[in-house]
């Protein structure tokens, strides 16, 4: 009994203890002499996406494709291998195309791609839903700038002491959120004082999310002089050997597409997944969206809508590769009428979605 009874005299004192280390945390008495002065107590919320050239030019685009395709979580291959073949053929040839790719869709009054535009708009209107509430909300980008480091900083000078990283990728693969989530970690790592710190989980079965790209799908569809016989959710592509070691992305896409269906009422042949950006030799996830919209047009099918549900916002993959090489290659193949659905982007659906993600993720902070 007089054990039972120390016990709980121990713990009284540990919580009147914590207590009160937890109240002079807080305390807001005047401070010392001399002391630095503090910055305010805040919540970073930083929006990360992939990245984007700073310019079309090749000086640019071999920058920002030198920074991309290091990365050894998107080639994993040894660099004695890859190095020659980044260094040699790739960045002397991809440069030029990969530039006129990106002017065809560049954003010339801003002098920027759209991917830059529609993420800084989702991190101001999301500042905005937050500005009677002490959180600051940066955005940074995995290659190219403003980098996930300078974001970081940025944070830290505001005095967020805690910080919440939302990679804006639906689906998890190690190619992306991974290498999101890396660089984040490479820049707390040289950081003496390191915010506390938490990333967002992959959304791809959120019902928030399902329910934005239903209504983004139905809303675009009936603009459409025509009614679609087949609609493709084209999600980017992996190496099919990266799936095969484990990465969860390919079963996030069939989740996806799956709920997708559900909610809309579609079978598998009216509602299909694709996989698209595909480089290199290799064989990556399939079906390949290029070739399957060859074959649809070639079997007759001479109407079809297109949507990207792994993309947060649109982009070069969306705008370029599926609103017009995909396109040519379905006409080219005999196909008449195509559409392409756009991304959620900063629209009220899809800022409805970052919105009630973060906040849940803030929960015990806020």
């Amino acid at each position: 009994m007089s054990a039972r009874k120390n016990l709980k005299e121990h713990q009284a004192v540990v919580s009147t203890a914590t207590g009160l280390d937890r109240a002079a945390s807080k305390a807001t008495g005047p401070l010392p002499a001399n002391h630095p002065a503090l910055a305010p107590d805040r919540i970073g919320v930083l929006l990360v996406n992939l990245g984007t050239p700073d310019g079309t030019d090749k000086t640019s685009l071999r920058r920002y494709l030198r920074e991309f395709l290091s990365d050894p979580r998107v080639i994993e291959l040894n660099k004695a291998v890859w190095y020659p073949i980044l260094y040699g053929a790739v960045l002397t040839t991809r440069p030029k195309k990969s530039g006129e790719n990106y002017a065809r869709i560049w954003n010339r009054e801003k002098d920027e791609s759209p991917l830059r535009t529609f993420t800084r708009s989702q991190a101001e209107k999301l500042a905005e839903s937050f500005k009677d509430e002490p959180v600051v909300v940066e955005y940074g980008m995995r290659y190219g700038s403003p980098s996930i480091a300078s974001a970081v900083e940025r944070l830290r000078t505001a005095g967020c002491r805690r910080i919440l990283s939302v990679p804006l990728y639906p689906q998890y693969s190690a190619t992306t959120t991974g290498t999101a989530n890396d660089q984040l970690f490479r820049a707390l790592m040289k950081l003496r004082d390191m915010p506390a710190t938490r990333t967002l989980p992959a959304y791809h079965d959120e019902p928030v999310y399902i329910d934005a790209l239903v209504r983004s799908v139905e809303t675009h569809l009936a603009t459409l002089p025509f009614e679609p016989e087949v609609v493709i959710a084209s999600y980017h592509g992996i190496p099919k050997a990266y799936f095969e070691k484990g990465d969860p992305y390919h079963c996030h896409c069939q989740k996806t597409s799956r709920l997708l269906r559900e909610r809309l009422g579609w079978d598998e042949k009216k509602l299909m997944t694709t996989f698209q950006s595909r480089f290199g030799a290799q064989e990556w996830l399939q079906p390949y969206t290029d070739k399957t919209v060859e074959r649809l047009a070639k079997e007759g099918v001479k109407s079809i809508a297109i949507l990207n549900p792994g993309f947060s916002v649109d982009c070069i993959e969306t705008l370029d590769e599926i609103g017009r090489e995909v396109c040519e290659e379905f006409v080219h193949a005999g196909g008449e009428n195509f559409s392409h659905i756009p991304c959620l982007n900063d629209s009220a659906d899809g800022m409805r979605v970052v919105e009630e993600l973060v906040r849940r993720e803030l929960e015990g902070w806020l």
